[in-house]
């Protein structure tokens, strides 16, 4: 009965992944103007993991090596996505905040 079960949850994930795929590009053929916005806030991700990237460090420590960090590279990916998970939180606390500083302003 668990074998059922495993091939309905695999059919029902390739289905919700073709369709997160194929939707998209619908609504973007539907509007084109959004692909551009839609490629301003990829690039903006992009540059932002750039500039995580850079800032982070590719030290491997001994406690690093435990718990499965071998190679310089992966110690740098992982700081890198550290750092971009720091920087986009601290960039939409401050957008929120000014949102309800300046909805209140007016």
């Amino acid at each position: 009965m668990l074998d059922i079960g495993l091939y309905a949850f695999y059919v029902l994930l390739i289905i919700g992944i073709a369709v997160a795929a194929f939707w998209p590009l619908v609504h973007a053929a539907q509007d084109p103007k959004s692909i551009g916005k839609s490629a301003l806030g990829i690039g903006t991700l992009v540059l932002i993991f750039v500039i995580a990237y850079l800032m982070s460090g590719g030290e491997v420590t001994p406690q690093y090596e435990t718990l499965g960090v071998h190679t310089e590279f992966s110690s740098k990916m992982i700081g890198a996505g550290m750092m971009m998970f720091y920087i986009v939180l601290i960039g939409s606390i401050i957008a929120i905040v000014f949102a309800e500083i300046s909805k209140s302003l007016k």
